[in-house]
């Protein structure tokens, strides 16, 4: 009784996940009498007592409040359409694309070009599947030269980490700054190709293999191989006992 398969372990529809009452049937599950089984192919991942599946491959479904980047594909009189990696189209209007105010009939190209990358929140998907995005937010801009390269949506949770502790790992061994959409678009700028290519190399790493036990090891010993951190000993001084003091 209880857990049969591990937590992020591939299973195939069918496949009995738990035994008993112990663990609830969530998204790509469903009850069989005392057992839980999965509905299709995917990872394993088990939320408190909430068994859940993420399928290992899958068009992105836009969702309400995901972040994501997006490519200007074209200029409306209102506003800005974009690619986001999906199916549905997505709209970027003038007054959730700039805090300043635009006249109708404006240049719009003033703000976002043609094939131009952004990283915008989505406010809103009606019930025909249109999305309204805005970049009013922290950390929403548009980018500027960088690498795009594109992901499975699926696996946008393994390439960040828990707290961010995976594309955290690969930023500070390849010193770039690394954007990742939750709709599998990722945008990569280095200073130094060589280390911006290996940054690539280690995402493209993770997507591959996002179902395989102790990835992070993998992509740490990946990564030491060809940009090893540099060694400091330097002391860290102990901070001052009014700095770590949270104000009131």
């Amino acid at each position: 009784m209880g857990l049969l398969i591990q937590d992020k372990q591939v299973v195939v529809p069918g496949e009995i996940l738990a035994q008993g009452m112990d663990y609830l049937p969530g998204h790509g599950t469903y009850r069989d009498g005392d057992n839980i089984k999965s509905t299709r192919l995917g990872l394993l991942n088990v939320e408190g007592r909430a068994l859940k599946i993420v399928p290992l491959k899958g068009a992105y479904l836009p969702r309400k409040g995901d972040t994501i980047i997006g490519r200007v594909d074209d200029i409306a009189f209102s506003g800005w359409r974009f690619n986001i990696n999906s199916a549905y189209p997505a709209m970027l209007s003038m007054k959730d694309g700039t805090h300043e105010f635009v006249a109708r009939g404006a240049d719009l190209t003033r703000y976002y070009k043609l094939q131009e990358y952004v990283v915008a929140k989505i406010i809103n998907v009606t019930s025909q599947n249109l999305v309204d995005l805005t970049v009013k937010g922290p950390g929403l801009k548009k980018l500027g030269p960088g690498r795009i390269i594109m992901v499975t949506p699926a696996k946008v949770p393994r390439i960040i980490g828990k707290q961010g502790s995976m594309v955290t790992l690969i930023k500070e061994h390849t010193q770039t700054q690394i954007t990742v959409g939750q709709n599998g678009i990722v945008w990569i700028n280095g200073k130094e190709p060589k280390k911006e290519a290996i940054a690539v190399q280690a995402i493209e790493l993770i997507n591959q293999q996002a179902h395989v036990g102790g990835l992070t090891d993998r992509i740490k010993e990946f990564l030491e191989k060809r940009v090893p951190m540099p060694k400091t000993t330097k002391k860290v001084e102990e901070p001052k006992k009014e700095d770590t003091e949270v104000k009131q």
